[in-house]
């Protein structure tokens, strides 16, 4: 093959096959694309399909990109590469509803001014003044902005989420409705245990920024049509009116977040009316058993790897918690949108899902326990005063378990006879979507944030990202299913796994050989230091006849070492070479004639029906 490949002959059909190539692919359609790449990363999803299909007037995007104060930074034009190809199969798919506007925003420039009026954050370069631009902002027909102001390197599996999800928020600019209804004083109300007011929750402050909040009262027999999201927060003995109303919300496409909670720590126990024993527990049975989920009844999770050091009081040294757990990055799943990129988590007596056996929806969890992990009594959990104590029946399973999950695909009512007075409710469809989570405690102010009052203003200083786990499962929730859909993609940039295990072994053997001579130069070292005992300062070191061999003999063994690391550092080069030669003729020679003779077939079969 390399005979052939290096001979005059091989080297003319190489070049027949290129123009043979070029000329037949001149006959394909313009806008003609092969996306050669494993995970499909230059082809559009069919979620980004049905948004750009659904864009009903047009709209501008601006791609904010350095080029030419980027000209060193390989990684960062490969990556702006990508975005603009990205970009670039948008306007196609969107058929003239979309236009793309490629900007380099020179210093001092009015592009410069333009990229500051839509948001868009520079990025100095080095001690000096240049800066980098690399965003993206977009205009609709009434003059809406919005923008992504800077693509961050280690997120590109987002990036189409992120595009269509600025796309479609362009084609519908209105704010998202969030209902919320909850079991707990999420608006602020009066503790009656302490006998004072409470403040609203901090996470509802957050939310109310970004989504326009309805507030549904616990016995609601309707969810009003506007409501894209429904926020469910610790539902306790919801009535069976609202029960259904929740039922057929989903039913019709309404998506739903659910925090339950097996013992809600913020739960006093009361009713909101103020009645006694009501309980500390959350569930939606009923509704969790039609959807193909189950909430642990009375239990809850303990860990320790994850358990928290908690004070006891003042003047007593902390200890760790079994089941309140501050969850790393390594327990959330980091391919979905709503948990990739965060750093911590805080949940206490969290509970367990676990999907229903044939249930034909899929389940997906989204934060787990470590393997260090069991089950514990709620009752137990709840009654006891001394966290370590837990740590006694803690005898982890091995198995990991889940505190929140994504359901969606096909599913049934879980009322499909209605209920009194109601029977004209949708009893199936295709594809429901929900993010079900097991503990309603992360919500409130003191798992995840410390408020300081300036001035009057209640400033947060977050120190976990709880509310930005659920502002980012609400905000992929309001999109449509289409934008759901979408949610991760795969890297653009990969590894050459051969070349790296070719860099392993080489290395491997270098590192052994190393410290062979290493070895060898220590010893000698000591024995030199073994002759100069004894001698008189500044008096030139004799060796003997028998020395100076030793020496001599080390001497020619570390040469002959040196030489043995050189070969291999050449059999190393020249393995990845060969591997190299190999893929050159992959490329230059079988692809291009396996390409000729695709364009050779769709040329016959176009004369054949013409």
């Amino acid at each position: 093959m390399k005979k052939i490949l290096y001979s005059g002959v091989g080297l003319l059909l190489i070049a027949v096959a290129f123009l043979a190539f070029n000329v037949l692919s001149s006959q394909l359609p313009g806008n003609a694309r092969l996306d050669l790449t494993e995970q499909k990363l230059y082809t559009l999803s069919a979620g980004t399909e049905r948004i750009l299909a659904g864009l009903e007037q047009p709209l501008d995007l601006y791609f904010f990109y350095s080029d030419q104060a980027t000209r060193e930074l390989a990684p960062l034009r490969n990556y702006a590469r990508r975005v603009e190809e990205m970009l670039k199969a948008y306007e196609r798919v969107a058929n003239g509803k979309l236009r793309l506007h490629i900007v380099d925003p020179e210093p001092f420039s009015e592009d410069e001014d333009r990229a500051a009026e839509f948001g868009l954050q520079a990025v100095p370069l080095n001690q000096g003044d240049e800066q980098v631009y690399f965003g993206l902002a977009g205009r609709n027909a009434a003059g809406n902005t919005q923008a992504i102001p800077f693509f961050p390197l280690d997120q590109e599996e987002f990036l189409e989420y992120e595009i269509s999800r600025l796309v479609q928020g362009l084609a519908h600019a209105r704010l998202p409705v969030v209902g919320v209804l909850s079991g707990l004083q999420l608006n602020g109300g009066f503790d009656m245990l302490a006998g004072q007011p409470t403040a609203p929750w901090m996470v509802l402050e957050e939310i109310r920024q970004l989504f326009r909040i309805e507030s549904l009262e616990p016995g609601v027999d309707q969810i009003p049509e506007e409501v894209s999201v429904l926020l469910l927060v610790h539902p306790k003995q919801l009535p069976e009116q609202t029960l259904y109303a929740i039922d057929q919300f989903v039913m019709r496409g309404g998506k739903l977040l659910a925090f339950v909670d097996p013992l809600s720590e913020i739960d006093s126990g009361m009713s909101l009316s103020g009645e006694m024993g009501a309980g500390r527990a959350s569930d939606l049975e009923p509704l969790f058993k039609a959807w193909g989920v189950r909430l642990r009844p009375a239990e809850v999770l303990g860990d320790g790897v994850y358990a928290m050091a908690v004070s006891l009081g003042q003047g007593q040294r902390a200890v760790r918690h079994p089941t309140w757990l501050n969850l790393p990055p390594e327990a959330l799943d980091q391919q979905d949108v709503t948990t990739a990129g965060l750093e911590s988590l805080i949940v206490a007596s969290a509970g367990i899902l676990d999907p229903l056996e044939g249930a034909s929806t899929r389940f997906v969890p989204l934060i787990q326990s470590s393997t260090h992990a069991m089950p514990l009594d709620a009752e137990r959990v709840a009654a006891v005063d001394d966290p370590q104590s837990l740590y006694a029946d803690l005898q982890p399973t091995g198995e990991r378990y889940t505190i929140a999950a994504r359901v969606d695909g096909p599913a049934r009512s879980a009322y499909p006879d209605g209920i009194e007075g109601r029977k004209d409710g949708i009893k199936s469809v295709d594809n429901i979507n929900l993010i079900l989570v097991a503990d309603s405690d992360l919500l409130s102010d003191r798992m995840w944030v410390r408020i300081q009052d300036f001035f009057g203003q209640r400033i947060p200083q977050p120190f976990a990202d709880n509310a930005s786990f659920a502002i980012n499962a609400l905000d992929n929730l309001a999109g449509s299913d289409a934008l759901i859909e979408v949610r991760s993609r795969g890297r653009f940039s990969r590894p050459f796994e051969v070349v790296e295990a070719l860099q392993r072994e080489a290395e491997a053997r270098f590192r052994e050989k190393e410290e062979v001579l290493q070895q060898r130069l220590e010893q000698t070292e000591r024995q030199l230091a073994a002759l100069q005992q004894g001698e008189e300062p500044g008096k030139a070191l004799e060796l003997s006849p028998e020395q100076q061999a030793t020496l001599q003999q080390f001497l020619q063994e570390k040469l002959r070492i040196r030489k043995e690391l050189r070969e291999v550092r050449y059999q190393f080069n020249a393995d990845i070479e060969a591997l190299g030669r190999t893929l050159k003729f992959l490329n230059i020679a079988l692809v291009p004639m396996l390409l000729t003779l695709g364009a050779l077939a769709v040329w016959l079969w176009r004369r054949r029906r013409a």
